[in-house]
């Protein structure tokens, strides 16, 4: 089924929309939940999760892309989940892409002083500076949660090279955000 068809039956409040999406986009979402969630019943409570805040999202809104749509609504709720899981711990395979990606964008203070959105504005300017494989790796690893092992798989290339990549990326990405005026 069409993307369009999908989202039609959202608009007419069928049900059989959820069926679709969960058919057609299940794996994708699934995959996305479980890079950060550790436990496959969180996963499976995440994904009920992302059809539902699909059901109550479409309408009003007419996503223009589903799969996107659909895994930024699982990731988010994922990272929600994660959050409320590890509220005192911290001892998942998830941490340590969030430990690799803080020391450009942490602390309390750029959380507390610049919109979210600008921030994002941001770094999207700067990955869209980026040559294609080295963004493609990015948000691989800091968006999609992925290895070093299964991007390295991906790009045909040495661990080692991906690790590289992805610290130069780190040490860019840092020094374009103090240029464009964030404290980090």
């Amino acid at each position: 089924m069409e993307d369009r068809e999908i989202i039609a039956l959202f608009w007419s409040r069928a049900e059989t929309a959820i069926q679709a999406c969960r058919e057609k986009y299940g794996g994708y979402c699934r995959a996305i939940a479980a890079r950060i969630l550790s436990s496959p019943e969180d996963t499976e409570e995440c994904l009920s999760d992302t059809w539902l805040g699909a059901w109550n999202a479409i309408p009003p809104q007419k996503p223009g892309c589903l799969h996107i749509f659909l895994g930024r609504i699982t990731r988010n709720l994922a990272l929600d989940r994660y959050a409320y899981s590890h509220a005192e711990k911290r001892s998942s395979g998830f941490t340590a892409v969030l430990d690799e990606l803080a020391e450009c964008v942490s602390g309390s203070s750029l959380e507390e002083d610049f919109d979210a959105a600008l921030l994002g504005e941001a770094i999207s300017r700067y990955l869209a500076s980026c040559k294609a494989e080295t963004r493609q790796m990015f948000l691989r690893r800091y968006w999609y949660s992925d290895s070093i092992r299964d991007i390295a798989r991906a790009f045909h290339c040495s661990e080692a090279r991906v690790k590289s990549m992805l610290h130069r990326t780190r040490q860019g990405l840092r020094t374009y955000l103090t240029e464009e005026g964030f404290t980090l």
